[in-house]
């Protein structure tokens, strides 16, 4: 499809949601996508689209857009409908945006915020007040919850009433606190219809099982990666959040976890390629982009100094020897390869919470393993290669015995780093394949052309 197309495609689609004439209603993730498209090529058009929605949509579109649209969001509209927009939004995703515009302009998140009821603007500066890493930054204060003393019956009215007042969505659960709001029970909203809706919260948990309703619960400032290794192993669509005293403070959603999990990924494969944060890659200037990415040119040019000094030491050995410049480049290569698999394995398994530092040695003798079995395969494979390509069987020894050394570092390698790194509390993507590639080429260079003096020559 072409970008005409693409254009055309996204406009119609735009306007039949406006003017709801479409058969299945447009996501906010959908509508932010086509609106990207339509401001590639028609800037006015963008704006009289983002006039035309409604508060409804447009806070959940908002937080869709790259910084650059948000801009011209709240540049475009006047304050008035933000504020509305905003106050449409659950709590987290409430100071989510304005956490967005702040970054755009700190004076017009100000003005927004001042705009805000106040019970909008407590929940947000709770939600805020938490690291970006805890558990609380992440929970929404909205939920399904009721008094032990409660009738079944007045809690489900309740929540008849917030569902058709769209105060509540994704409801899971019921979460049963005491007087002191101190969270007792979570009852799954399947289970509701079991019971008596004469009877009290109280006397339905007497009459059912011992702990059958027992909560999962996060502790707002306890690590986000421990909460999503929870909800994962229990395979929750929702889990309380809760102070150190017990005290229901609000949820937190699978769509929640979900984005935190694809944007830990997003992070960690740019990191990974050394060129920054994620966000600010998309947006990022010429300049700033390539300043960014220079940072770590630069260091990654200071390495291939130290691996080029390598190759220096033997220069009368290439010079003698004119077969090793062409085979040297296959032995590196072949390293860093094996190392980048490993390092890669390892980086998702830390950032997954899989292993730790303790379970070193178990994930080196895996990679070990791995690395060595494919060492020996292809040091046979190189070796035989190398001495009818070169009619030097010796040759082939070398360049053999050299994969299989520097195969068996760059597994090490590839896995030792970021484990060292996590150990440390250094983000285990950031850095380790530019020390990574050093090794394996120092490694590599030196053992072959080393073997290669002193067998060869």
């Amino acid at each position: 499809m072409n970008e005409n197309d693409q254009l055309l495609e996204a406009k119609e689609l735009i306007d039949s949601h406006l003017n709801d004439t479409i058969d299945e209603e447009l996501s906010a993730a959908d509508l932010a996508q086509h609106l990207r498209t339509v401001k590639k090529h028609d800037e006015e058009l963008f704006a009289e689209y983002i006039e035309k929605l409604e508060p409804e949509i447009l806070g959940d579109v908002a937080i869709e857009l790259p910084d650059h649209m948000l801009k011209d969001v709240i540049e475009t509209l006047p304050s008035e409908k933000i504020i509305e927009a905003i106050e449409e939004l659950e709590s987290d995703d409430a100071a989510e945006l304005l956490e967005y515009i702040e970054d755009i302009d700190e004076q017009k998140a100000k003005e927004l915020f001042d705009g805000l009821d106040r019970d909008d603007q407590e929940e947000i500066l709770r939600i805020r007040s938490y690291d970006e890493n805890e558990a609380g930054a992440y929970m929404q204060t909205e939920l399904f919850s009721a008094n032990l003393q409660e009738k079944l019956q007045s809690a489900v009215d309740r929540l008849r009433v917030q569902k058709e007042n769209g105060e509540l969505e994704n409801v899971s659960q019921l979460f049963i606190v005491d007087e002191e709001q101190i969270l007792r029970y979570a009852i799954p909203l399947e289970d509701l219809i079991l019971f008596n809706f004469n009877s009290t919260l109280k006397d339905i948990i007497a009459r059912s099982e011992e702990d059958k309703y027992k909560p999962h619960v996060a502790v707002d400032n306890e690590p986000i990666e421990d909460v999503v290794e929870r909800v994962q192993d229990y395979d929750m669509n929702s889990i309380a959040v809760v102070d150190s005293k017990g005290v229901l403070l609000g949820r937190i959603t699978t769509d929640d976890i979900h984005d935190f999990i694809q944007e830990s990924a997003t992070e960690q494969i740019y990191n990974l390629a050394n060129v920054g944060d994620a966000d600010e890659e998309e947006e990022d200037s010429l300049i700033k982009a390539t300043k960014s990415r220079g940072i770590w040119l630069f260091i990654n040019l200071f390495t291939a100094i130290v691996s080029s000094s390598i190759i220096g030491l033997f220069d009368e050995t290439i010079a003698s020897y004119v077969a090793l410049a062409v085979l040297m480049p296959i032995v590196a290569s072949m390293g860093g390869n094996t190392g980048t698999q490993a390092l890669t394995v390892t980086v998702r398994k830390l950032t997954l919470g899989d292993i730790e530092f303790k379970d070193a040695k178990d994930v080196l003798k895996r990679e070990l393993s791995i690395a060595l079995l494919n060492g020996f395969i292809f040091a046979v494979m190189m070796g035989i290669i190398a001495s009818i390509w070169f009619s030097r069987p010796m040759l082939g020894v070398v360049i053999g015995a050299s994969m299989l050394i520097n195969l068996f570092f760059a597994g090490f390698f590839g896995t030792f780093i970021p484990l060292t790194l996590k150990k440390f509390n250094i983000d285990p993507a950031v850095g380790s394949s530019v020390l990574l590639t050093t090794v394996t080429d120092v490694v590599g260079f030196f053992s072959f052309l080393g073997l290669a003096k002193w067998i060869l020559l």
